[in-house]
């Protein structure tokens, strides 16, 4: 019997071939299953069926069985997205193994930068913010959630300091101050709708991408090191992007109720870059150093990912189109 969760969305509409395949075997069917190998890795069809796989790991969908999380015909064709995923990007993504040097890195504003939060503070438009927020919208009321995963698979001194970062993450015992929480009351604030995965229709696939490499590497205990260097670039860039943000809100005349979120990760954030930086990785590094190179991926592979989504929506904007991917107006309400 099918059970459901009042909290899990209803399945999206399928992008192509592949997602229409993984759609149908999620609600019980048993297709003949697409080739994958042919498919664009950072595509919408992809990107779409491996989102959906990963989904069954949190809320799930309303029409889905919780058992279809672990059924072998779901876990095989995810098997065979996520290595045309990896693939694609350990091919797109420079070597290293200097871990210091590319924290460093992280921490350089560079005069000339130019990102979404930074077209939102100089000049964006409130329906551009409202498009942004929609879209983070699939990681942000799940905040912290990808990397949870990665807990049991870290040991001693790493274990320890990862909980204190998630402790804060998760409201620090309050759930009134959980930031997927504080995210929900934003968009509350800027008309957006706050149902979990209510925009994923909407979503393109350079999003789902950088939520997928979150699950991706979440999930398997052999990318630890990547998660880590993922959550690292998260926690080490996220201050002044979203102390960019605050300034674009207030700008735009939003709420005080709608700056708490991006408010609480100007100073959060600064916090969190110390205790990832040094709690987390330092002492990870020095009980396993064979998983350098493998922070360092994730690091470079959650830039490349951002870039891509930077580069989507400004294209977009600087024609005044939407970045919606459906249709819908997003200047509306």
């Amino acid at each position: 019997m099918t059970r459901t969760m009042s909290e899990a969305p209803t399945l999206p509409a399928p992008r192509g071939p592949v997602s229409e395949a993984v759609l149908s075997v999620l609600r019980g069917d048993r297709p003949a299953l697409p080739a994958v190998d042919g498919s664009a890795p950072y595509g919408e069809d992809l990107q779409l069926a491996l989102y959906c796989c990963y989904e069954l790991h949190y809320r799930g969908f309303r029409e889905v069985d919780p058992d279809r999380e672990w059924d072998p015909a779901v876990l095989r064709i995810r098997a065979e997205l996520e290595g045309l995923f990896l693939s694609a990007l350990r091919d797109d993504v420079p070597a290293g193994a200097d871990v210091g040097s590319e924290l460093d890195a992280l921490l350089v504003e560079h005069v000339d930068a130019f990102g979404v939060s930074h077209h939102l503070r100089r000049h964006g438009q409130l329906w551009q913010l409202r498009e942004y927020v929609a879209h983070r919208s699939l990681y942000h009321l799940k905040e912290a959630d990808p990397q949870t995963f990665v807990i049991p698979r870290l040991n001693g001194p790493p274990k320890a300091a990862l909980v204190t970062v998630q402790h804060d993450e998760y409201g620090a015992g309050a759930p009134e101050r959980a930031h997927s929480k504080l995210f929900a009351d934003m968009m509350t604030e800027l008309g957006l709708c706050t149902d979990y995965g209510a925009y994923l229709d909407s979503a393109p696939a350079e999003i789902l991408a950088e939520v997928n490499l979150m699950s991706l590497c979440g999930l398997h205990r052999g990318l630890r090191g990547a998660l880590i260097g993922q959550f690292a670039t998260i926690e080490l860039t996220s201050s002044p992007g979203s102390d960019r943000l605050v300034k674009a809100m207030r700008r735009l005349g939003c709420s005080p109720a709608a700056l708490r979120f991006y408010a609480e990760h100007v100073e959060a954030d600064a916090v969190h870059e110390q205790l990832v930086r040094r709690g987390v990785i330092a002492p990870l590094l020095s009980a396993e150093p064979e998983l350098a190179p493998d922070v360092v991926f994730g690091i470079r592979a959650s830039m490349f990912l951002a870039a891509r989504s930077d580069d989507l929506l400004l294209r977009h904007w600087n024609r005044g189109e939407s970045s919606f991917r459906d249709g819908v107006d997003g200047r509306k309400p």
